[in-house]
């Protein structure tokens, strides 16, 4: 295969835990616990778990709007994780973020024709006449009309909210958007029309996704391949039908039990999970999942499993296929 778009080697994010009058360090919460994956140019990776798994905060990592602790970002051959603030600005119109919020991701105070300028001036573009052209443009690209970039984000719903944090991600023509639950905050029947734009988007300017759900049926619908993730970690990795028809992990099992029917073409008993998960500042040793985990067995609690090929294109992190 060519070489990847984006490749994450042993990525960890470690948040500090202060207390006392001094503010000292007590302890450290493990967000992102050692995950590695990549993505192919021009596909759609997703990024699924329950609210607090560290989705998010990997995907603020890999356009380092977060610093890693320890692990590698490599983008197009090249470890951003080295780069300075100077080198990596240049690079930064390659990788843009769609927020999850889209009253909080625009500045009440700007038109829309300011917020969509904003990264043209930062990155060059001085022609006043050429950046107006290309907010216009870029406003009918995501379906909403050119005379609209006077209006304030008040005037605009949710929805049309979220075509303009996507028309300003495009702005920098970028190769890798991080999606980060772009359509969570939407009503449903809105949450398709944009699914669909962004697949639009995808064909007609071969664009790279990383996108981050906990809405299983919507990462179905638009992933080529998909990653579970369970307090910090990637414990499954595989092409979205793969995963939907035959997950290996018990902990996919149990999510996949809850989708409704609608959304699986076999029907499997609902697996209720025992307990609560586990606090990332004391993650449970050997398998994080096994304090949970219907299948637990005695290895579990002692052995952390590697994550690795279980079948072909298919990648898992549990020793039930030790």
């Amino acid at each position: 295969m060519n070489e990847p778009l984006l490749k994450i080697e042993n990525l960890k994010k470690n948040f500090p835990i202060r207390g006392g009058v001094f503010g000292k360090k007590v302890g450290e919460v493990k967000a992102v616990d050692d995950i590695s994956f990549v993505i192919q140019k021009g596909e759609t990776l997703g990024l699924v778990g329950e609210s607090g798994c560290g989705k998010s905060t990997t995907g603020r990592m890999l356009l380092r709007l977060l610093e890693p602790s320890e692990g590698k970002i490599i983008f197009e051959g090249n470890d951003i994780t080295t780069l300075s603030k100077q080198e990596l600005r240049k690079i930064r119109g390659q990788m843009q973020m769609i927020f999850q919020d889209p009253y909080a991701s625009l500045n009440p105070r700007h038109t829309i024709e300011r917020i969509l300028e904003e990264p043209l001036i930062v990155h060059g573009v001085k022609e006043k006449s050429a950046r107006k052209k290309k907010v216009r443009e870029l406003l009918e690209i995501v379906g909403l009309n050119s005379y609209h970039a006077n209006r304030y984000p008040h005037q605009f719903s949710g929805g049309q909210r979220q075509r303009i944090g996507i028309a300003r991600a495009l702005s920098l023509n970028p190769k890798l958007i991080v999606a980060d639950e772009p359509v969570s905050a939407l009503d449903v029947s809105i949450q398709a029309q944009v699914l669909n734009l962004l697949k639009d988007l995808q064909k007609k300017y071969d664009l790279t996704y990383l996108f981050i759900a906990h809405d299983l049926g919507v990462v179905r619908h638009i992933s080529d391949r998909v990653g579970v993730m369970y307090l910090g970690r990637l414990v499954e990795l595989a092409e979205s039908e793969e995963l939907y028809q035959n997950p290996k992990h018990p902990y996919t099992q149990a999510l996949l039990s809850a989708v409704p029917i609608a959304d699986v073409d076999h029907k499997k008993e609902r697996i209720v999970l025992q307990g609560d998960v586990p606090s990332p500042a004391s993650p449970p040793k050997g398998c994080s999942f096994h304090t949970r985990c219907p299948l637990a067995m005695d290895k579990c609690s002692v052995e952390r499993p590697i994550f690795k090929e279980v079948d072909k294109g298919h990648f898992a992190a549990c020793h039930l296929y030790g």
